[in-house]
């Protein structure tokens, strides 16, 4: 025993001489071990185990991820061991984090995935550290990735290799045509499964989002000119939440009391709604454009803006599309004129806002204040003390460590901040005398907060529960401002539409279905 030890210990602290063959059948074993728990999970959950054909699935997928991570590991390795192991290294690594975040946050590493990430700035992104995430990326990735440094490999004869490489192609053709019969279960499954193969599921993906970027984003599409119809005063803010489900708000219904102030404003109205999307890109995009497509149409800033509408927009977060306006301003900008605790959270918004649209020297008004209160893990973060109204609270990034109660606690006072800075921006619009006001509160998308295990947010939208896309969409007005109609329904695309009407702008593109506004 104690000789097999050594042997074993000698075996990993020097550097193995391995035929190129062996040593990526053996980088496949280990990439099967360390990061194929969640899949093989998700496989295990949606199939009949205790049927043959339930079993043929299983057994099927175990060889192919086995044998198609080998060949694809043998081809780079034969082609140039040097940029093999680096990748493969890097393949380690980040299949670590990855199935962290798959594992911590229940989500799926699909195309829109790959867009939130690449698209998330640095002070969201240092949210989610933790000592578990360390753990998984030395265990499971840098120990691996000394081993693969190490390690001496000998190539094979080209002879070899193509005899090698066409025999394992020609087996796995055969395998896929064996389960033919299968092909309906995986193909609806596909996005899933592919989200949760390694390396798969970002190396595919990733240049998958980059290619339908450039494909979409080549040229804004401008939309037909507009005219402003008359010479009323009229201002519209636009509040963009973010991660707000409507289900958590009490105006819809919640029981427990999260909006205080909103409850008991007049002119306050609220309309079911859905989100196009379940990550903020996409969300944010869907809110600002006339109808819902792939396309990168003029969004509604851009446009009113290019038709001499005062356009202010005010941010503590990021997503958007491209911007074509004068007035940006993020939170350095908006941070030298703020004083107070609020500075530090998403009030800092509000500073000299009404000041700021008193001084434009056009009749119409766009402020869009794009919000960050409830976006996770840190949701206890994304408010003042004062706002902790429910207690005790979840800390932790690593959501399913905390009880179900401070989960909810956490996010339900992001929900009383929220209806505290919507209060506060009715409040600033109340005091804009001879125009006619209305505020706009609508969400990217929604929250998973452990149901179904599920957190956060950027599920496929085919797959999403309906915690990520069930969103608020709350409306105030003035009591010049006329009334709304009574809807029962909206999308994110009647903010476009109901915007254009309040201002009165006419355009070749406005929808009167679209509108919420009498």
């Amino acid at each position: 025993m104690k000789k097999a030890e050594s042997s074993y210990l000698k075996w990993l602290t020097i550097k193995p001489d391995l035929k190129v063959t062996h040593f990526a059948l053996l980088m496949s074993l280990l990439t099967f071990l360390l990061f194929h728990f969640p899949f093989y999970t998700f496989v295990f959950n949606n199939v009949d185990y205790n049927s043959w054909n339930g079993i043929s699935i299983i057994i099927s997928l175990i060889v192919l991820m086995l044998v198609v991570n080998a060949l694809a590991f043998y081809l780079i390795l034969f082609l140039s061991r040097v940029i093999g192991k680096f990748l493969l290294v890097l393949f380690f690594i980040i299949n670590a984090i990855a199935v962290y975040f798959i594992a911590t946050y229940g989500v799926i590493i699909d195309e829109s995935m790959i867009g939130n990430i690449l698209n998330t700035n640095y002070e969201e992104s240092g949210s989610f550290f933790s000592f578990k995430l360390v753990l998984y990326v030395l265990l499971p990735g840098v120990i691996p990735s000394i081993y693969i440094v190490r390690a001496k490999i000998k190539n094979v004869p080209l002879k070899e290799f193509l005899i090698t490489s066409s025999l394992t192609l020609l087996f796995i053709l055969t395998l896929v045509f064996a389960n033919a019969s299968n092909w309906l279960w995986i193909d609806k499954n596909s996005k899933t499964l592919g989200g949760l193969a390694m390396p798969w599921s970002y190396s595919v993906n990733t240049p998958l989002f980059y290619i339908h970027k450039s494909q979409k984003n080549k040229k804004e599409i401008l939309l037909p000119g507009a005219t402003i119809q008359d010479n009323r005063k009229s201002v519209m803010v636009l509040v963009i939440g973010e991660s707000a489900r409507s289900m958590n708000f009490s105006l819809y219904g919640y029981n427990k009391n999260t909006n205080p102030l909103l409850s008991k404003t007049p002119n306050v109205s609220h309309f079911d709604a859905s989100s196009c999307a379940t990550y903020t890109t996409a969300g944010v995009k869907c809110i600002l454009e006339h109808t819902h497509t792939d396309e990168l149409y003029e969004i509604l800033p851009n446009y009113l803006y290019r038709n001499n509408v005062e356009v202010i927009w005010r941010t503590t977060n990021w997503g958007e599309p491209p911007l074509h306006i004068k007035t940006y301003q993020g939170r350095d900008a908006l941070m030298r004129q703020c004083k107070g605790e609020g500075c530090n959270y998403d009030e800092i918004l509000l500073t000299g806002l009404k000041e700021q649209i008193l001084a434009s020297k056009k009749n119409k008004v766009l402020v869009v204040l794009h919000t960050s209160t409830s976006h996770g893990p840190t949701y206890s973060k994304k408010y003042p003390p004062r706002f902790e109204t429910f207690k005790p609270v979840c800390n932790s990034v690593e959501l399913g460590n905390c009880s179900r109660e401070e989960l909810m606690n956490a996010y339900d006072n992001t929900i009383v901040y929220t209806d505290y800075i919507l209060h506060e921006v009715i409040e600033n619009l109340k005091q804009l005398k001879g125009y006619d006001s209305a505020m706009l509160f609508v969400s990217d998308h929604g929250e998973s907060l452990g149901e179904k295990n599920l957190y956060m947010h950027g599920m496929p939208l085919s797959l999403a529960p309906k915690e990520q896309y069930e969103i608020p969409f709350i409306v105030w007005h003035s009591d010049s401002s006329g009334q709304l109609k009574p809807l029962k329904t909206v999308s994110q695309n009647h903010v476009f539409h109901s915007v254009l009407h309040f201002l009165s702008v006419q355009s070749p593109i406005y929808d009167e279905q679209m509108n919420i506004f009498k």
